[in-house]
């Protein structure tokens, strides 16, 4: 985001950190809400939370180097009573209530599951610029956030893969990983995770096509 924290940008007016805070604030299925932030962004994000009036955040604690480590130290703040974590891209603002209530349900029958959308484009498999295989693209999905798990199966999953370091490319692989099955539910292409100035752009016209400003 050319040296900008994303975050914290404006989206509609309102930080986005606020708006995807304000999404799961809102969902009857989640009780408490951990943030996991930068130690630099510690200070402005807490200050951020505490001036938001939502009634779900817990707390905001520094994340690690990787991922994983950050995503288990938001774990190990989460009361011992909590069945299931939801885990979720602060930069994903867009997420709605059905994309929330789906995952949280599949999850409590099933104990592992994430939401996804069909793959748009053509997906090629390429090394050094040259194309090995395509694969079936009716096969394929872009898994997106928040992925939601019971409790002591993430906490073990996660645990596990750094002590083997692992390289995990989101909290899903922690779980195939001890041969668990993830089951996949209904996404939505408006759940996007703003990661480009273009992403940013295509957030506000969403945020305006969606009438919820």
């Amino acid at each position: 985001m050319q040296g900008q924290d994303k975050v914290l940008l404006p989206l509609g007016g309102v930080p986005l950190l606020i708006r995807t805070l304000r999404a799961l604030d809102a969902c009857p299925g989640i009780d408490e809400i951990i943030v996991v932030t930068r130690e630099d962004q510690i200070v402005p994000i807490s200050q951020l939370c505490q001036e938001s009036g939502l009634s779900k955040i817990k707390c905001v604690v520094v994340g690690g180097a990787t991922r994983a480590e950050s995503v288990l130290r938001g774990i190990r703040e989460v009361s011992p009573e909590m069945e299931l974590i939801a885990i979720h891209d602060g930069a994903r603002p867009l997420v709605s209530q059905q994309v929330l209530d789906c995952v949280l349900r599949k999850a409590q029958e099933h104990g592992a599951a994430a939401p996804a959308v069909p793959v748009k484009d053509t997906i090629k498999q390429a090394v050094d610029g040259v194309v090995e295989r395509t694969p079936d693209r009716t096969r394929l999905f872009a898994v997106q956030t928040p992925q939601v798990f019971d409790h002591e199966l993430i906490l073990g999953a996660l645990t596990k893969a750094l002590d083997e370091g692992a390289e995990l490319t989101d909290d899903c692989s922690a779980v195939e990983r001890l041969g668990m099955k993830v089951c996949l539910t209904e996404g939505d292409y408006a759940n996007l995770k703003v990661t480009t100035p273009e992403d940013l752009i295509l957030a506000e016209a969403l945020l305006d096509w969606r009438g919820n400003r």
